[in-house]
């Protein structure tokens, strides 16, 4: 009995020597420090917005052609160049965070992000410089592409790590609201300047005035970022934790089967944004609606945007991860093909302003337990890295080809429902994903011995 209970006692304080990973402090962030932190994933989607919106005016400047046409499909191109380099910009940078800490990782993406955009804005047109003006604008996409993929990783690990623990949903969903917010004021100040200056200059150099303005607020958040506190962990070594490479090898072998549940999840509400994007492409081209009922869509888009991911977050906190990833998603499977039905069978302004609302508002609230359920699975030492790299990959894959798809589908088959039907397809695929996953609200985020293999799902 001696002995039983000897050798208990020195398992014990074996256990007990064993050294933990130290856990970094928390800091209460106040609204400046979060608009800080979010102001990157903000700047991608006030760019998105912006060249959607003067595609046609930056094919003309950079790729002249006597085809209108062609000059707005190398527009087209040069925007889908930077999502070739997203995956290497989560790998890269989101290892960075890993190994360095978040505020660096985050400080270089900002920085990267302001480059890549001045280089577009400030980029002297074909006429003046000739191919050289090509070239700089695609090194200019290249450079924004990789700060972008890299950017998402560490500053939700930031915010989530940050967050008092009750509210980390609520906290980490501003990253999906600040979407919403920068995606609305660009419709609104493209707007504006348009009945300012009139339709020509704003086509001649109006659209770089949209781009220059997005970027007089990076040297705020550069300020703000490089002032916050660090909560990667105190002490650690970041040539402990290896190479980029290293950390994305132990990422995949440890975590392989979380990274491709999450990775479906994460396809399912970028094809989603896709098809709310393409609302005005199909109420114009599709349905026949007026230009002018067409380029008011993104304001229904923008305004479920901004206030549904919150109320996401503020479900997540209360209700847990899953059932918010899982019910919305099954709605929109629901929902995708009556709502486009409802469409096509009665085609005006109430119709299409409804259910692009609705298809965003579900997708915001979807969204925000997404992105943060998703890096509160992971281990404190891959989690940026792990989130940056399945949301480049998905963005990459799907964000880019999904506006080309159902336009190709209706074109090619007749079928005005192909966009719900895609839409429902994606949306099946990521509720079935979802209910695999793992209910992570009570997790301990300094836990480094999370496991690649989910555990036991709650009821959802």
């Amino acid at each position: 009995m001696d002995l039983a209970k000897s050798a208990a006692a020195k398992s014990a304080a074996a256990k007990s020597a064993t050294p933990k990973p130290p856990a970094a402090p928390r800091h209460d962030l106040d609204r400046k420090a979060v608009g800080a932190v979010v102001l990157g994933n903000a700047l991608e989607f006030y760019d998105f917005t912006v060249y959607a919106f003067f595609a046609k005016a930056i094919g003309e400047a950079f790729f002249p052609a006597t085809d209108a046409s062609h000059s707005l499909l190398a527009s087209l191109a040069l925007f889908g160049v930077g999502y070739v380099m997203r995956p290497i910009g989560g790998a890269v940078i989101g290892a960075l965070a890993d190994r360095a800490g978040r505020k660096p990782a985050m400080l270089v993406t900002i920085a990267l992000m302001a480059i890549g955009m001045l280089m577009l804005a400030a980029c002297p047109s074909y006429a003046q410089i000739g191919g050289w003006a090509q070239v700089i604008v695609i090194a200019g996409r290249l450079i924004q592409g990789l700060a972008l993929g890299g950017e998402v990783g560490p500053s939700t690990a930031y915010l989530l790590e940050a967050a008092p623990p009750r509210h980390r949903g609520f906290v980490t969903s501003w990253q999906i609201a600040s979407q919403g917010c920068a995606a609305l004021f660009a419709g609104l100040v493209a707007t504006i300047l348009a009945f300012a200056i009139g339709e020509a200059p704003m086509a001649e150099w109006g659209w770089r005035v949209m781009f220059l303005l997005g970027l007089a607020v990076v040297p705020v958040g550069l300020v703000i970022r490089s002032h916050l506190p660090e909560t990667a962990g105190e002490g650690e070594d970041p040539k402990a934790a290896g190479s980029a490479w290293e950390v994305v090898r132990r990422l995949l072998r440890e975590h392989g089967r979380l990274l491709a549940l999450t990775f479906l999840v994460i396809a399912a509400s970028t094809v989603s944004n896709a098809v709310g994007t393409n609302m005005p492409v199909y109420a114009g081209a599709t349905l026949g609606l007026s230009t002018t009922v067409a380029t008011a869509v993104p304001i229904a888009l923008g305004l479920a945007s901004v206030g549904f991911p919150l109320l996401g977050g503020w479900l997540a906190d209360r209700y847990g991860r899953r059932p918010v990833m899982i019910w919305p998603r099954a709605a929109i499977l629901v929902l995708a093909v009556p709502a486009f039905l409802w469409l096509l069978h009665a085609p005006g302004p109430t119709a299409i302003f409804a259910v692009t609302f609705l298809l965003s508002a579900l997708s915001s609230i979807n969204a925000a337990a997404i992105i943060v359920g998703i890096p509160e699975s992971l281990p404190r030492s891959v989690r940026s890295t792990g989130l940056a790299l399945v949301y480049a990959l998905s963005v990459s894959i799907f964000g880019g080809s999904t506006n080309f798809i159902i336009n190709w589908l209706v074109t090619t088959t007749g079928d005005r429902l192909a966009p719900a039907y895609y839409l429902a397809a994606f949306s099946l695929v990521g509720t079935i994903a979802a209910m695999v996953l793992p209910e992570t609200r009570d997790r301990d985020l300094d836990d480094e011995t999370a496991s690649s293999t989910p555990v036991r799902a709650t009821t959802a």
